[in-house]
């Protein structure tokens, strides 16, 4: 018996080391995966402050220049959102087949849940589940570049409101909590809107996104994209163009507008894109 005990003793002080070694890769691993998220954060940020597009008086030259200043901003916010759409339909399709999530899907799913505005809890019954995760998946999905790219044009008169300039805002996006953003100069008295201001033009575009996303208004932009996709078919701007008819009060004639803006400038779009 007590000649054991050297070679226990051994094995014991051969699992620490290993235990100790282990620790000491995962303690680097962490800290170089750490810096690997700063370092990719810093370097991949959209530019934060729109150019002075007015400086530029060519009309085509200025279309360009804004087109080639914010389809990047606009891909990144798409492959965010398409990274997220991914994730959901992997575990939605898994979920349907009862499988039953694992913890940090659970988790992944309460929070994508609350930030598309989804009803997600566990007093949901089946039913109710799967309901969710198809309302889900009409939700978190990419929006055409082209049709953001115009809106965007159409509604910051390419870059050069003073809500573009002073706030970022690109797409006309209004808040209603006093000193939220900018406070129009025509206002009725009796208004209390604001126009939204933006840290970042990136943060802009995400709104947009998100409003489009998320908002009963444009169920009808969500319900086109999800028929385009069930019929694998492209998502294009001109057919998700019908779903903003409560974009603006002008309803049938800014969808009009935009579809103009759209096929007139689609050549340029065509090249700035062919370029990212």
């Amino acid at each position: 018996m007590t000649e054991d005990k050297p070679q226990s003793q051994n094995s014991r002080t051969h699992a620490t080391r290993i235990t100790d070694h282990l620790r000491r890769a995962l303690a680097a691993t962490a800290i170089v995966v750490g810096l690997a998220v700063v370092l990719a954060a810093l370097f991949s940020q959209a530019p934060q402050r729109l150019p002075d597009f007015s400086t530029i008086s060519d009309i085509s030259d200025r279309k360009q220049a804004f087109f080639e200043f914010l389809a990047p901003v606009v891909e990144a916010e798409n492959e965010h959102v398409l990274a997220q759409r991914a994730r959901l339909l992997d575990l939605a399709e898994r979920v349907r087949a009862g499988e039953r999530a694992g913890w940090l899907d659970r988790r992944w799913l309460d929070s994508l849940a609350e930030e598309y505005a989804v009803v997600w809890n566990p007093d949901l019954t089946e039913s109710e589940r799967l309901e969710s995760l198809a309302m889900l998946e009409r939700r978190v999905d990419a929006v055409p570049v082209p049709l953001a790219l115009v809106q965007a044009a159409t509604e910051s008169g390419w870059g050069r409101s003073r809500f573009a300039t002073e706030g970022n805002n690109l797409f006309g996006h209004w808040c209603y909590e006093s000193g939220c953003g900018l406070v129009p100069a025509r206002r009725n008295p009796d208004a209390a809107h604001e126009v939204a201001a933006f840290d970042s033009v990136s943060e802009s575009v995400s709104r947009y996104l998100h409003n489009l996303n998320t908002h009963a208004a444009y169920a009808p932009l969500r319900a086109i994209r999800a028929r385009l996709r069930r019929q694998g078919e492209s998502l294009t701007a001109m057919a998700l163009a019908d779903g903003l008819m409560l974009y603006s009060e002008r309803r049938e004639d800014y969808v009009e507008e935009i579809k103009t803006v759209i096929r007139i400038n689609r050549p340029i779009i065509a090249r700035v894109r062919e370029t990212l």
